[in-house]
């Protein structure tokens, strides 16, 4: 590999996350990407963002997991499982996963961040946050005190989430979305832009409106999670 200035990255995945991730990690973090992988079916030149883009089944031999650091930057597809599948997979392959917290985003001292999160600027995370693993916080939102934001999730932009709350796996939270104090956002949950949510959510459904109520059909069914 070639010389580096900073820690170096791996970063898994060809599409805008990527490129985000990309211009966030180069300019503000203590990381330097030195190249990108995907599945071969998607790979269609040699390079992505001027570095080399290699297959996933040959990643370990290009970016060897103890001398490269990974971060995978893929969106909420399928509800958040094609991220969470790919961050299980470069676990698996024995790779340390990085996470990116902007250097503009508000982070109260004692707040727990976990792997392969990406954190952008203005957010607010308040005293005693947890923030799980692989989990995106797109621009300004506010996560309250004590609330906790589980595995795989996926939340927007300007979205309110109150204290004492806690965000289920795999969920999604839309653009301006709302959510009251002391409030469960269920495993599996599509939030509607702009939904308020002001009582604990039952698992695997679509909310909607002000205030918001759940919709018949899944949110597993209306994501197209295979399986679900």
């Amino acid at each position: 590999m070639a010389a580096h200035n900073g820690k170096p990255l791996i970063i898994v995945g060809n599409g805008e996350i990527a490129s985000m991730a990309y211009e966030y990690f180069v300019h503000d973090s203590v990381y330097e990407p030195v190249g990108f992988a995907i599945g071969r079916d998607y790979i269609s030149s040699e390079t992505f963002e001027g570095l080399p883009l290699v297959d996933l089944a040959e990643v370990e031999a290009v970016f060897p997991p103890g001398k490269v650091t990974a971060f995978v930057a893929i969106g909420d597809s399928q509800l958040n499982r094609i991220r969470a599948h790919h961050y299980a997979m470069m676990k698996s392959k024995g790779y340390a996963l990085a996470s990116y917290v902007s250097s503009r985003a508000f982070v109260w001292h004692n707040v727990q961040i976990g792997e392969n999160c990406f954190i952008l600027e203005g957010n607010t995370l308040q005293a005693f946050v947890v923030i799980g693993n692989n989990v995106t916080l797109w621009s300004g939102n506010h996560i309250g005190h004590r609330s906790m934001i589980e595995d795989h999730v996926f939340i927007t932009s300007q979205v309110v989430i109150s204290g004492f709350c806690t965000v289920g796996r795999n969920s999604f939270i839309g653009v301006n979305a709302a959510v009251a104090n002391n409030v469960a956002i269920a495993q599996d949950n599509y939030i509607g832009m702009s939904a308020s949510i002001t009582a604990s959510t039952e698992p695997n459904l679509i909310y909607q409106g002000n205030p918001a109520e759940p919709r018949k059909i899944p949110a597993t069914r209306f994501c197209r999670v295979k399986g679900g």
